[in-house]
């Protein structure tokens, strides 16, 4: 496959320092906005009167817009412009946390929070794309993608404190209308100060993949949301069969285009086939357990919002401070990788029995491990995601990867739920636990022994 190169030539030196902070404050502001119902969950859905599965919806919400068009977003972002795409996603963003915050009810607090999805899926593609353009390969690559990637666990680290500070002071509304007014200034700053860029060529619009995609994942996440309540109701089976079978056709029609919106034959590619894996498995197995663990320290041992934010920021902060280290003591992004999904594991084994017996130490140290792990995680996710893909297509390998991210989150919240609902909140979690633990360390045991770069 060809490279081809990009319209705009990369930024002088001079410029790559306000590039990069510019760019590292949009997988802040995304992942602080993802992460700020977490620790309010209770106070939102009683204020917006939520049903049996509302508090589902408002955690998970989120997750569907961003899942259905991160794909769809890198490929817009490649072909039509990625500082555009961008300021355009910061605004939607910014909307969508004012209506949010003003929400009446449950359903037009989850529609806001859908949109802020697609709005996020936007703002990542691009920028992570943008990265990539503005960083050749080599050093200042790793140094960028591992500012960008701890910029994750900053973002994990300050959206509960946040949140939970604001809802202590004032409202649980107060955070929504917080990240409004930073999306829109990031929307400005952003048009004032990055350059443009894009693929020499754009391609046309794969509309059947556009839409067989963005509608199956839709499908199949809003199916896992549901199925919390019982996997064998006849919506939760509609959905995740409409949705197994639209991923089908779209797999099929990718195989056929010329110009596919996904070019199926990269996952050849073993660089693309670990970043891939890798990122669905970390959503999965450590994203998914991570996010439940907020809501299981507030009814097991009656945390407030803004203690549990505190407890779970020693595992978000380890992650973030990690991440900026991460290139000076592993430079290779595979070994990354292996070793953070081998301290995760390991680290998440520490958090065995947290619900029935309350040990800080065992936490901490649960935390601390796990936290590092996810740092080295982090850093090599970002960095493999637009090395493995050509360069012209690095907004394409951003969104594959952060598809398979938060698709593979929002399946683990769904199997840690359920798990728990069927063994109770004692062995249930243990199970989930162990069950996260050794899937992360199978992959972390595998990684190494995939070959090749392309």
């Amino acid at each position: 496959m060809s490279t081809i190169a990009p319209v705009v030539a990369p930024p002088r030196p001079a410029k790559t320092r306000t590039t990069l902070a510019v760019l590292s404050a949009a997988p802040l502001l995304t992942l602080l906005n993802y992460t700020v119902p977490v620790v309010t969950v209770p106070q939102t859905a009683r204020a917006l009167g939520a049903g049996p599965t509302g508090p589902a919806w408002i955690i998970n919400a989120i997750s569907l817009g961003l899942a259905a068009v991160l794909l769809v977003a890198g490929a817009v972002a490649d072909d039509h412009g990625r500082r555009r795409t961008l300021v355009l996603g910061t605004a939607v963003l910014s909307a969508g946390a004012i209506v949010a915050g003003f929400a009446p009810s449950t359903p037009v607090f989850v529609l806001a929070r859908v949109v802020q999805g697609f709005a996020s899926a936007a703002v990542l593609a691009a920028s992570l794309g943008m990265i990539g353009h503005a960083f050749p390969a080599g050093p200042e690559r790793v140094r960028a993608t591992g500012l960008y990637g701890s910029m994750i666990g900053l973002g994990i680290a300050a959206g509960p404190l946040i949140s939970g500070a604001l809802a202590t002071v004032t409202s649980w509304r107060a955070v929504y209308w917080a990240v409004a007014a930073v999306a829109a200034a990031l929307a400005v700053i952003s048009h004032r100060s990055l350059p443009e860029s894009r693929a020499d060529r754009p391609r046309p619009v794969d509309v059947p993949g556009v839409v067989t995609l963005s509608l199956g994942l839709a499908a199949l996440v809003a199916g896992v949301i549901e199925g919390r309540l019982g996997w064998n109701r006849p919506l939760v089976l509609w959905a995740l069969g409409t949705g197994v079978v639209l991923l089908a056709v779209f797999a099929v029609i990718e195989l056929r285009r010329r110009e596919p919106l996904l070019d199926l034959r990269l996952f050849t590619r073993p660089l693309f086939l670990v970043a891939n894996a890798g990122a669905l498995i970390t959503g999965f197995a450590l994203l998914g357990l991570m996010t439940f663990v907020p809501a299981l320290l507030q009814l097991s041992h009656g945390l407030t919002p803004l203690g549990t934010a505190a407890v779970s920021t020693i595992w978000s902060g380890a992650s973030f401070v990690t991440a900026l280290q991460a290139r000076r003591v592993l430079p290779h992004a595979r070994a990354r990788l292996s070793a953070g999904l081998a301290l995760s594991a390991v680290g998440t084994l520490a958090l065995l029995g947290f619900t029935t017996e309350w040990s800080w130490w065992k936490l901490t140290v649960g935390f601390v491990v796990s936290g590092i792990g996810m740092g080295l995680v982090n850093a090599a996710l970002t960095h493999l995601a637009i090395e493995s893909v050509p360069s012209h297509r690095a907004g394409m390998g951003s969104g594959a990867n952060n598809t398979a991210r938060y698709v593979g989150a929002s399946l683990g919240v769904a199997v840690v739920t359920s798990v728990v609902g069927v063994y109770g909140p004692g062995d249930g979690v243990n199970i989930a636990i162990a069950g996260s633990a050794a899937l992360a360390l199978l992959a972390a045991l595998i990684v190494p022994f995939v070959r090749g770069r392309h």
